[in-house]
């Protein structure tokens, strides 16, 4: 057994407010080795950050450690401290250098006034008692390191393929300047993988003990989060670090966890090693969180969750009773279902056409005028038949957000035809636009920004009704919102609460019922269940189905991950750089994917599968 570098020991963390106490943490214990990985997995709200924050000794008002140890062992062998004692003082000289975290959000955690450069020599400076210029070498070693900039080696090559005569002298000012130019980079100028990048350059730049990963890849494409554990990894054995990984998503804990601890309402309800969880979970909860992620090689009616296998009852005294259930298993579609439903679409007429369709966004020039067009949408053509599911998955900025909005008229396409209903929709205006806008809605990523803060829900999705001028009078309004916050699991007083008074499930359920005050015939899905936990998404996913075969609705249903396309879609469009580089039905793309970049995409995704746990300990061996 390695050293113990960390070790919690009955730790609460309480938040006062409003005459009552809200216990996030619960009396948690969970030790962490040197060079392993522990993973940390819940849904929100389960005490997965403040856990962190704990340990950071960055919990903010009001939240305080009302009880418990958090003993740190700087160094090998060395003595351990408690370090809820403390003082704050000698806090900070572990924070940021013995103890690193990779917060969920790079680009809110990163200042946007300030270059990269500066961000990142800042720490350094503090914790290492270097110069300026010294701290600029380790950051820019550190960049590399995290491949977000070539080795020398290669900027060289780079150049030496551009000019073979480039003398010695010049060719090493070249690097230097391209390797400054790097850090001259403000955090607007870089991807949300190379972000996170540059937050995990940062945290590893002190050498820490610890490093803690909150939520590090939760924003990120299914390609993109693999390159991230991949170097997670990596990283991890080559400086022999401890880590703690905090995700709401069991998949990715199987991928890089050596232990993992279940969090639900502020307590550790199962441990063990990864082999043992995903081979014998023996929490209900557990179960539940494993059985919730649809998969791709099956193909259920509906997504277990959580609530299928535990109830949980709060008593008098705050204490949660959890009765554990055996779920029925959902039945499978079988092929030749999925056969008969692929040749009804075929005898129907399109509900949508798409024609050559081409949206740009232009670069200006020096003086201004417009030097080229950014092509986010370049020549897509397909069909979409009345209640089928067609899947548009890619990665970010391949134009899955860009085409859909342009299928509304929310961005003016360059060319093209789009054809609802026979009809061609691409140059209407005023009014007859205004009509069609109630035939085909749109259910965006984020539900708290969709959502007025300031407007009652039961206002919110009341106002396409007001604004079409549907029903007579605002009780009728009224009636109709109830009934449509019904149907989607809300209950009638939600009406008079506001958003923030709901979870991130509850206010994307809101929005799919504003989407369908109208009777819509056409919504498009916008990456609508990528900011949930997996629990919470099974949930809406179900959901959709539902209203799909109440509601005879046509969906696109677009989203980076491929598994949960496959669940929903008849037919999927891959899309990358603007085009559509591959389609077919959701099983044959799965099946027999022809495009490398398809390959990709499934290659990527996470299967928190029993099997992958087994063989990647049988790698490490």
């Amino acid at each position: 057994m390695r050293e113990t570098v960390l070790e919690v020991r009955n730790l609460q963390v309480e938040f006062p407010g409003d005459g009552n106490i809200n216990r996030a943490l619960d009396g948690i214990s969970f030790g962490l080795h040197r060079g392993e990985t522990l993973g940390i997995v819940g849904e929100s709200g389960s005490g997965k950050s403040v856990t962190a924050l704990a340990v950071m000794g960055l919990l903010q008002t009001p939240g305080i450690v009302t009880g418990g140890e958090i003993w740190f062992r700087p160094q090998e062998n060395g003595k351990a401290i408690d370090l809820v004692k403390l003082p704050p003082e000698q806090m900070q000289l572990h924070r940021g250098g013995d103890i690193a975290m990779i917060f969920q959000e790079p680009m809110s955690s990163l200042n946007p006034v300030y270059d990269i450069g500066f961000q990142l020599t800042e720490a350094i400076v503090r914790h290492q008692n270097v110069s300026a210029a010294q701290a600029r070498q380790i950051a820019i070693a550190g960049l590399q390191e995290v491949k977000l900039l070539p080795s020398d080696e290669e900027i060289q090559q780079q150049y030496t393929e551009t000019s073979s005569k480039l003398e010695p002298s010049k060719l090493s000012q070249l690097v230097k300047e391209h390797k400054e130019a790097m850090l001259e980079r403000y955090p607007h100028e870089l991807s949300g993988g190379q972000l996170q990048r540059v937050m995990i350059a940062m945290a590893i730049s002190c050498n820490p003990l610890i490093l803690i990963a909150d939520e590090p890849t939760t924003a990120l494409d299914v390609t993109v989060q693999a390159t991230i554990l991949d170097l997670l990894r990596e990283l991890q054995q080559s400086r022999d670090m401890a880590m703690i990984f905090i995700t709401h998503d069991l998949g990715l804990i199987s991928e890089i966890a050596d232990e993992v601890a279940v969090m639900y309402r502020g307590k550790v309800v199962e441990s063990g090693t990864s082999r043992q969880i995903f081979s014998s979970p023996q929490h209900p909860y557990t179960k539940g969180l494993i059985a919730c992620r649809p998969t791709l090689n099956r193909r259920p009616q509906k997504l277990l969750t959580v609530s299928d296998y535990m109830s949980a009852e709060e008593t008098a005294t705050g204490q949660v009773v959890i009765q554990a259930k055996e779920p029925a298993q959902p039945t499978e579609v079988t092929t030749e279902e999925i056969a008969a439903r692929l040749a009804n679409f075929n005898e129907l007429e399109p509900l949508l056409q798409i024609r050559n369709l081409k949206v740009g966004f232009p670069v200006r020039g020096v003086f201004g005028g417009t030097k080229r067009y950014n092509m986010a949408v370049n020549g897509v053509s397909f069909d979409v038949k009345p209640g089928e599911t067609l899947g548009l998955v890619g990665e970010s900025g391949c134009g899955k957000t860009t085409l859909g909005r342009t299928l509304l008229r929310l961005i003016e396409p360059m060319s093209g035809q789009i054809i609802f209903e026979k009809q061609d929709i691409t140059s209407l205006k005023g009014e007859p636009l205004q009509k069609l806008r109630r035939e085909m809605q749109i259910v965006f990523q984020n539900p708290f920004s969709s959502l007025d803060p300031r407007m009652k829900v039961g206002d919110a999705v009341m106002e396409p009704l007001v604004i079409h001028a549907v029903g007579k009078s605002k009780q009728q309004r009224r009636v109709r919102v109830v009934e449509l916050l019904e149907r989607v699991g809300l209950s009638a007083d939600a009406v008079n609460r506001y958003p923030h008074q709901f979870s991130g499930g509850q206010r994307q359920r809101i929005c799919i019922a504003r989407s369908l005050a109208l009777n819509p015939k056409f919504i498009i899905c916008d990456e609508s269940v990528s900011a949930l936990d997996v629990s919470v998404q099974a949930q809406v996913l179900n959901l959709l189905k539902e209203l799909q075969s109440d509601f005879q609705l046509t969906y696109i249903f677009i989203s980076h991950d491929l598994s949960v396309v496959k669940f929903m879609s008849d037919r999927i469009l891959v899309m990358n750089r603007g085009q559509i580089v591959e389609e077919g039905t959701a099983e044959s793309i799965y099946q027999e994917p022809k495009e490398e970049y398809t390959q990709k995409l499934i290659a990527a995704i996470p299967t928190g599968s029993a099997e992958r746990v087994r063989s990647r300990h049988l790698r490490a061996l």
